[in-house]
């Protein structure tokens, strides 16, 4: 990557990503093809990052600014103006805080070289609280991550079909995802953790193997979307959805939104989530993606 200049800026673009993928809860992330966006380049002076959003409002604390700092620590850098715009809807379930931490160790890395990656999934799980987002942001395509008692992070790739699309709704509602995990329970029944792990192994292993027959009941969740769906509009019935080309519905990490897997007639499922959400009294915006494919540096083409 190259280093930022006063004339030349660097362009760097970062994956949203979705989380969970209904019984990974804080253990799958797949990054998806709607970007973070940032422009640098250095100005006069040392140490101070200088921003300009461009399509948002920076809402709460901004991160990509604490993923940089995370990484500088007490070290000396040159000034930075950055130009931020994102595709990334903010507090929707589609891991924009993750982004951010991941854009501004990525404007780290720009000025100062490339870091382990072991060191960028510790710093991004210990800024985030779970690791699977940061983790899909950074490396992308689809992740299984696990951490460490010492805070470390494993995350290691795994299979996601090309023909397989998703659809993503968003309801016109913010959730934080502190309030979203307020809602889950402290304990569960042995009976649920263990019907999540058998959904784990045979989603991973039903996607390596594209048995796609399998992924409605693979995508299927005991521990965390009962308690969301108290939070989350219309979250049952668009779980409950039927269509002949629907593969699979799930909560998008902490919601609100909504993803559905499919691999043709996208359009129908957009119309038919919308749809679900009108008949609860919620608008809402549905997006058609694709999968950020892993080790890209940029957009995909």
């Amino acid at each position: 990557m190259a280093k930022p200049g006063k004339r030349q800026p660097v362009s760097i673009a970062v994956p949203a990503s979705i989380a969970n993928l209904g019984p990974g809860l804080d253990t799958l992330a797949l990054a998806v093809t709607l970007y973070l966006r940032v422009r640098v380049r250095r100005v006069e002076g040392a140490n101070h990052l200088q921003f300009r959003f461009v399509n948002l409002e920076l809402q709460g604390e901004n991160l990509i600014d604490r993923g940089f700092r995370r990484l500088a620590g007490e070290r000396e850098f040159p000034s930075l103006d950055v130009e931020v715009e994102t595709d990334i809807p903010l507090r929707s379930g589609l891991g924009s805080s993750a982004a951010a931490v991941a854009a501004g160790f990525r404007i780290f890395e720009a000025v100062f070289g490339p870091q382990p990656v072991s060191t960028l999934l510790a710093a991004g799980c210990e800024l985030e609280g779970h690791p699977e987002n940061v983790a899909a942001a950074v490396l992308g395509g689809l992740v299984a991550c696990c951490q460490r008692a010492d805070g470390s992070v494993i995350a290691l790739p795994a299979a996601w079909p090309r023909a397989l699309r998703i659809v993503v709704a968003t309801p016109e509602a913010q959730l934080e995802t502190r309030r979203s995990r307020a809602v889950l329970p402290a304990s569960v029944a042995l009976s649920s953790a263990v019907g999540n792990l058998q959904r784990v192994a045979v989603l991973l292993e039903a996607l390596r193997g594209r048995n796609y027959a399998v992924l409605a009941e693979a995508f299927r969740d005991c521990l965390h979307q009962p308690s969301r769906s108290s939070i989350v509009p219309c979250l049952e019935p668009l779980l409950a959805m039927r269509h002949p080309d629907l593969l699979g519905v799930f909560l998008s990490g902490s919601g609100p939104s909504v993803a559905a897997v499919a691999t043709r007639h996208l359009g129908q499922v957009a119309e038919l989530m919308a749809r679900t959400f009108r008949q609860g009294g919620v608008n809402c915006q549905t997006r058609i993606v694709g999968v950020h494919p892993a080790g890209a540096d940029g957009p995909a083409a």
